[in-house]
């Protein structure tokens, strides 16, 4: 299927690695120009020159925190103009709730509701303007299935979630369209970061806790990085216009509610 963005400019924040890379990876290969981000400057030129190498698009890399308003605007300033946007920044480790401090809730927040949000208010005006606007936050599962370990990224992206549902019906008529990635158990060094977790404080082997994982979900795998991407790509096409306000689980299968 061509989806219709060829030619079309992305910024997808948090992608010199993991699963913002595999969303900037997806799109660049349907032809999208695409601006990519880290908050280091010793790795994200060598992913864009290789990303340009593979796929022949335009990539260029802006070094920036977009935990941070300056960091926000700096990347914006590297694509004034984006068709499509995609929202990507780190959760918060685990936590016991009652130990969690005014400082963590503080990043969390930073981290994972402001960063998307003013992102969006930095380029939803321009999209609309021009008739064609995609916007992809990855948030997370823990929106629908909360873990109580996991409260610091349950209220930052539960937050961003009302937020971007409200948003995509004021914006939905200007063809601009607002949709959350909800992964689970995707095989990234995330996972890996809980699964050592697992070892650090169960005694587990390695092999043990990514069984363990395994079995907790219902296709008896993890995730792939480019299913991510790929569901990305879609959502982010000409033909995507008519999907906005949703939250797509990729859990493979399993999420245990109706809707």
């Amino acid at each position: 299927m061509d989806l219709g963005i060829a030619g079309k400019w992305a910024i997808v924040a948090g992608s010199t690695r993991g699963l913002g890379l595999a969303c900037a990876q997806a799109l660049a290969r349907e032809g999208v120009n695409v601006v990519i981000n880290g908050r280091s400057e010793s790795e994200g030129p060598g992913v864009a020159e290789a990303l340009h190498a593979e796929t022949g698009v335009e990539v260029r890399f802006v070094a920036a925190d977009v935990a941070t308003a300056k960091g926000r605007e700096r990347l914006v300033a590297g694509c004034p103009t984006p068709d499509i946007v995609v929202t990507n920044a780190s959760g918060p480790s685990p936590t016991s709730f009652v130990d969690n401090s005014a400082q963590q809730w503080h990043e969390a927040f930073e981290a994972n509701f402001h960063s998307a949000v003013g992102l969006m208010q930095l380029v939803i005006p321009g999209m609309k303007e021009r008739g064609f606007g995609r916007i992809i936050n990855i948030t997370s599962a823990m929106v629908t299935t909360p873990h109580p370990l996991m409260t610091l990224s349950i209220a930052a992206r539960t937050a961003l979630t009302g937020v971007t549902k409200a948003v995509s019906k004021d914006v939905v008529s200007s063809n601009v369209t607002i949709n959350n990635l909800l992964p689970e158990r995707i095989d990234t060094g995330r996972q890996r970061q809980m699964a050592e977790l697992q070892v650090q404080f169960r005694g587990l082997t390695l092999e043990e806790a990514y069984d363990e994982m395994r079995q907790t979900i219902a296709a008896k795998r993890l995730g792939r990085p480019e299913e991510v991407g790929a569901a990305c790509a879609f959502l982010a096409s000409a033909h995507a216009g008519y999907i906005s306000g949703q939250n797509l689980h990729l859990d493979g299968g399993s999420y245990e509610g109706l809707i």
